[in-house]
């Protein structure tokens, strides 16, 4: 299957969101849909989803065009959307009948997914009493209830600890090969980079870069290298090795971007030109530094995007708090309201 975006806009006022975007997503390969906040990921989605209309444009499904049902796309929102005070099974059994199965047919899906992410013990508990993290699956359940052919996964990995994300990658991956089309999108792009083979990056309304990471990967220049130096048998501390590091080139005149020391105490150095490896080999190499690793390191998805786009990792960290900021706002209000995610309110 291929779901083909074509020449899409949407504009709100004066305000252009979408400028012609186009996009082709195919099944049996996951695609990671990226972009700074404000590029329009969530106006693409909520197109797809037929939430709203575009301007102008199609959506085709194999060369069709894509009529939208409830059982076709599931949906896993960044913006949580149960009853915190119903129990797990009777609000999935109620989703999955809202979305075409018969009530047997939402029972046994809902099972199947309790049980496929370890949370049959929790079946008859309400969703207050989870913890973020399990709330998160069983959103991901209701997103899965009906077999959906197109899946679009919106910060899955949100609140899940590394136990999760693993499970996480691991149904992803499955559903991938079932020959399913899925999409995601989110801020934390080492997640994504580990499950996805495809990417795009939506700048101003537009696809800025699309296609197979693993050869837009080979495009980019070999420039970072982590280095570990030895000092008598020691590994030299990461803040002195950047130290170190950095007086060295600075002294022999080799050009580089930045020394970062990053969690775990990885050094990774970034020049400024592949070419300058060699020159900070023969520096190291001359000088009285015993090193103990000099690998060079495969550009990241978040250095492609930091590339692509000129953002930096600091503003990257600030557009994810400004998202977790803006839902903590949504779920604060919805409680106010005794609407969903919150409490129903008394009589319904």
């Amino acid at each position: 299957m291929e779901l083909q975006i074509q020449d899409i806009h949407k504009s709100y006022g004066d305000h252009h969101v979408l400028r012609g975007l186009s996009l082709n997503v195919s099944s049996g390969q996951a695609l990671g849909l990226l972009g700074r906040n404000g590029a329009g990921k969530t106006t693409l989605i909520r197109i797809i989803m037929n939430v709203f209309p575009a301007d102008s444009g199609q959506i085709l499904l194999d060369g069709k065009p894509f009529l939208r049902t409830a059982k076709t796309i599931g949906y896993l929102p960044e913006e949580k959307g149960l009853y915190a005070d119903i129990s797990l099974i009777r609000q999935l059994v109620y989703l999955g009948m809202l979305r075409g199965l018969t009530h047997d047919e939402a029972v046994q899906s809902s099972d199947y997914w309790l049980d496929r992410l370890s949370m049959t013990g929790y079946r008859e508990q309400n969703l207050e009493t989870l913890s973020k993290g399990n709330q998160q699956k069983i959103q991901l359940i209701a997103a899965l209830l009906t077999n959906p052919e197109i899946v679009i996964l919106d910060e899955p990995f949100s609140g899940l600890d590394p136990v999760n994300v693993m499970m996480m990658r691991e149904i992803v991956s499955d559903i991938v090969k079932e020959g399913r089309i899925v999409m995601l999108s989110g801020h934390q792009m080492p997640f994504i980079e580990q499950v996805c083979q495809n990417i795009a990056i939506l700048d101003e309304g537009v696809i800025d870069l699309a296609g197979d990471l693993a050869k837009i990967k080979q495009t980019y220049p070999r420039n970072t290298i982590e280095i570990r130096l030895e000092e008598e048998g020691h590994r030299v501390p990461a803040d002195r090795t950047a130290e170190i590091l950095r007086n060295l080139m600075a002294t022999k005149g080799i050009l580089f971007e930045e020394v970062a020391v990053q969690n775990g105490g990885r050094v990774l150095v970034t020049l400024e030109e592949a070419g300058e490896r060699g020159h900070l080999l023969d520096a190291l190499a001359g000088s009285d530094l015993s090193v103990e690793r000099f690998l060079v390191v495969e550009p990241t998805l978040e250095d492609i995007f930091l590339k692509k786009t000129g953002y930096t990792r600091e503003d990257l960290a600030a557009d994810e708090r400004a998202s977790q900021e803006n839902l903590a706002e949504a779920a604060l209000l919805k409680k106010r309201r005794g609407g969903l995610f919150g409490r129903r309110k008394r009589g319904a």
